[in-house]
């Protein structure tokens, strides 16, 4: 089905079993509170036991292999291999072209050449995780470092407009510099964000086999599809010869969108040893091999009548990315749709460094773009002397103010009243600084939160066994988000078979091709290939086909995507306390109010709210990858330095969602949720800690120093 009219009506909207939007636990608990959900590290499929594979390090950001000495490490006790870019095989290399980016091959030792600190250099293999992690110090290395650039965030002059890699860089309407001009009121204002990680909880791995010409690869991903192709490309074998396998994951958050060293060099060492090998990445090695969110430097200029109207919003962002890759972080383009205004510029600049990748992290775009624009918007209304709430409704727009298109649907002005209501922003004393407990200052802020709507391809197959049992079959992954529970419920409503009989499978190449996890858009996508499918088993039970039978569904975006402005919205409002003394930071309470389409399961909808929620956070207060500019690393590389928030930093937080249905999203009428609570929540907790002391910081996170203003 190709998604070109509104969805008509179906079993999710008569929801006769009652499945859908039932609050029902996760199907796969059981399996993982008890340790029985293989993750990627553990299955034991292998047809033996597998070698362990332990990754070498560069210690040069950018230079020349001049020579690499591995006699020691090879007769070390228990070695079975050591790769270096002597011995692994000729591999394709990654190019910048219209091509998935997650698809372009991924060469590793493949050539002498390093392009980032941390990029592998070797790959030592031994009977024993102990055994190689011990051989891979004794390998020696030389590296002819050569010129690098690292630091951030100086010479912005030399930008350059990226590839429309992540969408149009640029955008606009109207005449921005004249609206600028015109306005009674201006706000200039410059914000930005550190590197973010990020800092999942199962570490990258692989167990990696071969069966004859065909490689089976389990590893942790969130899109099979993705790293099927990017594995076949990288090795340069036929796609239908490469398998991946990804049942289990333990997060992602566009961490695993990719595949790393440790997927290519398990596949590389088990086809020269003839063995499975399992290879896992530490924590210190991920923040180096795999991606992080770029910093940003973000200059939002809000020109407006004194009644609050909007004339002229100008959003500019910088961020960087790796040397000869065409990444950039979309932090504008929440701004694109967000208020009403006649005049509109946004610009995305690009500054390339020789650094690890950066790439998709956490809700890419909004995240950190509405930290800007929801802080500015805060200035605008304090600037102004209208209540932050009441300035965002007087900007509400009728239809997208730059396709000029309607929305899908919109409920950001009942997610700011119904929040503003619940939280009790009534009591919020407008004045800074005048509200105190003891040495504490006490403030509240608020900001809207939006979140981009999509749907992808996908297909998924179900079969009714002789038995009474529905399997469902989709390469769709599940990274901790429920994605087996809302599939389970899903196949259930649609065709009447109970819960209880519905056999999810996942996270197979072998399934039919789905979306995979990342951009809020896996259960729109999966789901409705699922739902689809049921339909159709569904009409086959209803002429008396009996089990075994089985049918396929499949979904694509069509012209609903074009004809509507599809986005996720909400309003967050946050309660802080900040020590007058120390310039500690307190978070007293949250509330988050959204609206995204049909809620499916209240309970993973909640749960997946306010983890988004306890990210911005994280960004507003504590998150900083600490980035050594001499040479080019991360220096707080482990969850020891790089500070996420943990349970003495977050009190109860609390998230509702209103009742919508959205038919020209998808045939499930859903909207995204997994992004949406990060989306702006940081900005909520900035604007709290304003109100509270009077200080307005800009630069995240807002740590002690600097809301003491040292």
């Amino acid at each position: 089905m190709k998604m070109d009219q509104p969805a008509a009506h179906n079993a999710l909207d008569d929801n006769r079993e009652g499945q859908v939007g039932s609050p029902i636990d996760r199907v796969d608990a059981r399996l993982k509170v008890t340790g029985q959900a293989p993750y990627a590290y553990e299955v034991r499929e292998a047809p033996e036991a597998p070698a362990y594979g332990w990754i070498v390090e560069s210690p040069v950001a950018k230079g020349r292999i001049a020579e690499i000495d591995t006699r020691e490490a090879e007769r070390a006790p228990g070695v079975l291999l050591v790769l270096t870019h002597h011995n692994a095989p000729p591999q394709a290399h990654y190019v910048t072209d219209d091509s998935q980016r997650f698809e372009r091959p991924m060469g590793y030792l493949d050539d002498d050449k390093v392009e980032a600190y941390g990029e592998p250099v070797a790959l030592v293999v031994a009977q024993t995780l102990e055994a190689a992690r011990a051989a891979s110090l004794l390998v020696q290395v030389r590296i002819d470092a050569e010129p690098a650039e690292f630091d951030w965030p100086g010479h912005l002059q030399d930008t350059h407009k990226p590839s429309p890699s992540e969408g149009e860089p640029d955008s606009g309407a109207g005449d921005f510099e004249q609206g600028f001009a015109q306005a009674a009121v201006k706000l200039d204002a410059t914000y930005t964000t550190p590197f973010h990680i990020h800092a999942q909880m199962e570490p990258h791995a692989t167990v990696a086999w071969w069966e004859g010409d065909k490689v089976v690869v389990h590893c942790s991903t969130q899109m099979v599809e993705h790293a099927q192709k990017r594995v076949a490309n990288t090795l340069k074998m036929p796609v239908e010869n490469v398998r991946i396998v990804s049942r289990y994951i333990g997060g992602g958050f566009g961490g695993k969108l990719p595949v790393y060293a440790d997927v290519i060099l398990s596949a590389i060492a088990s086809r020269q040893l003839g063995r499975p090998v399992k290879t896992a990445l530490t924590r210190q090695q991920m923040f180096h091999i795999t991606t992080h969110r770029t910093p940003t430097v973000q200059r939002v200029r809000l020109g407006a009548q004194p009644d609050g109207k909007l004339l002229a919003v100008g959003h500019e962002v910088w961020c960087h990315a790796a040397r000869g890759d065409d990444f950039f972080e979309p932090a504008a383009q929440a701004t694109r749709n967000l208020y009403a205004t006649p005049n509109l510029m946004t610009r995305h600049r690009v500054r390339e460094l020789d650094l690890p990748r950066a790439d998709s992290c956490r809700a890419p775009g909004e995240a950190v773009g509405l930290l800007a624009l929801e802080s500015a918007m805060d200035e605008l209304a304090h600037e102004l002397g209208i209540d932050p709430v009441e300035l965002r409704l007087r900007n509400e727009p009728e239809l997208d103010p730059e396709k000029h298109i309607p929305y899908s649907t919109r409920q950001l002005v009942a997610c700011l009243r119904q929040g503003a209501d619940r939280f009790g922003w009534h009591r919020r004393v407008a004045e800074p600084a005048q509200v105190r407990e003891g040495r504490w200052q006490i403030g509240m802020g608020m900001c809207a939160a939006s979140r981009g709507n999509h749907l992808m391809k996908a297909k998924a197959k179900v079969s009714l066994q002789a038995d009474g049992t529905l399997e469902v079959r989709t390469a769709m992954t599940d990274i901790g988000t429920g994605t087996y529970t809302i599939l389970t419920q899903i196949a259930a409503e649609t065709t009447g078979v109970a819960p209880a009989k519905v056999r999810v499978l996942l996270g197979d190449s072998d399934f039919p091709p789905s979306s995979g996890s990342g951009g809020s858009f896996g259960a729109a996508s999966s789901g409705s290939a699922v739902l689809l499918a049921c339909e159709n088993l569904r009409l086959m039970m209803d002429r008396g086909l009996k089990g075994p039978i089985e049918a396929e569904g499949a979904i694509e975006p069509g012209e609903m995507d074009s004809k509507y402005s599809q986005q996720s919205y909400g309003a967050q409002f946050a309660e802080v306390a900040v020590d007058a003394v120390t310039g500690e930071v307190r978070l007293r309470r949250m509330l988050g109010v959204f609206a995204a389409g049909r809620i499916l399961n209240p309970k993973t909808a909640r749960s997946q709210a306010i983890g988004g929620m306890i990210w911005g956070v994280s960004s507003a207060l504590h998150e900083e990858g600490a980035l050594d500019q001499r040479h080019g690393f991360f220096a707080n590389h482990d969850l020891a330095e790089y500070h996420v928030s943990a349970h003495a930093d977050i009190p109860r937080i609390e998230a509702i969602f209103l009742p919508e249905v959205d038919d020209k999203a998808n045939p499930l009428k859903i909207k995204g949720v997994g992004e949406l609570g990060i989306s702006g929540a940081g900005a909520a907790v900035a604007n709290a800690i304003f109100n509270a002391t009077g200080r307005r910081v800009r630069d995240f996170p807002i740590t002690l120093d600097k809301v003491l203003g040292l």
